[in-house]
């Protein structure tokens, strides 16, 4: 593999594919067979964590290979990257559900998300070595 280019998006399916069906089944059965008190309700979170991280990273991955950076982005930096976007939707169903989600909230979260990725890519740009 050309360690100049970040690797293909079919590299990514296979890890996709197992976190949508552990998530989007975890979270079927979470909503369908489950009363909301605390404990199926942080089960809820997780589920769509994995669900939504499994959903946008063959996405994820392809804008990294059709947009590239030096240095080229890992299969580590494609998960986390796909991560931090499952984190922020169920972060979002967390704050409504204390009725404390507005517009500017919600930005200002998206921004600290897309700063620390930038400031983590920025860290691996500084010590990568051709």
């Amino acid at each position: 593999m050309d360690m100049r280019v970040s690797p293909p998006v079919r590299h990514f399916l296979p890890t996709s594919l197992i976190l949508m069906i552990l998530g989007w089944g975890g979270l079927y059965a979470v909503t369908i067979y489950t009363s909301p008190n605390g404990g199926t309700r942080w089960l809820f979170f997780f589920t769509a964590v994995l669900a939504l991280t499994g959903t946008v990273m063959p996405g994820v991955a392809f804008l990294n290979r059709r947009f590239p950076s030096l240095p080229p982005p890992t299969p580590q930096v494609i998960l986390r990257q796909s991560l931090w976007i499952g984190i922020y939707v169920p972060t979002l169903a967390w704050l409504q559900i204390g009725r404390v989600l507005n517009v500017a909230l919600g930005a200002l979260l998206a921004v600290c998300l897309i700063l620390i990725e930038l400031l983590l890519r920025l860290r691996e740009r500084s010590q990568w070595k051709p």
